[in-house]
């Protein structure tokens, strides 16, 4: 399943639609605007808040958390900078961790855990500028709202930096 996700969701407070690959709205990601730090909802159609996005305070590398039901789910840091890959690391908290590396500021990177993809991030598939496709690749027990989520976190810290 691919979703399509547009780049101007990271301005704080714009609140935008992911749409799944059959243009049906999957996702609202609600910027919160008006906040000391980075907060970003992720909801389904119905409005309910699946996982929350926000930006450690006090990291030296720079970090964010996702959040679901109050809690912290996963910690995205940055693993290590070089010429041309970005890696990161997502530490989750019931699970092994997920690892994130690719050419992030060029839209091109992958989620993978224990070496096995469970997402691709591309802007090749699409016509349409700034925007690029998570593309959830293992669906069974794939939780596609924390895929989504690690991406636009990535993709955030990067930008940033």
């Amino acid at each position: 399943m691919k979703y399509l996700v547009r780049d101007k969701i990271f301005a704080i407070g714009d609140d935008y639609w992911i749409e799944d690959e059959d243009g049906r709205q999957a996702f609202l990601v609600d910027g919160k605007a008006l906040r000391l730090r980075d907060n970003l909802e992720l909801k389904d159609p119905a409005g309910r808040v699946l996982v929350t996005l926000r930006a450690k305070a006090l990291s030296l590398r720079g970090a964010m958390t996702v959040e679901r039901d109050g809690r912290t789910v996963a910690t995205v840091s940055r693993k290590r900078l070089s010429l041309l890959r970005d890696h990161y690391r997502v530490t989750l908290e019931d699970g092994p961790a997920l690892d994130v590396s690719g050419r992030i500021l060029d839209r091109e990177f992958g989620i993978e855990r224990d070496g096995e993809t469970l997402a691709r991030i591309s802007r090749k598939w699409l016509r349409v500028r700034d925007t690029y496709a998570v593309e959830v690749v293992r669906e069974d027990g794939a939780d596609a709202a924390l895929l989504i989520a690690v991406a636009v976190c990535v993709i955030r810290m990067a930008d940033r930096d």
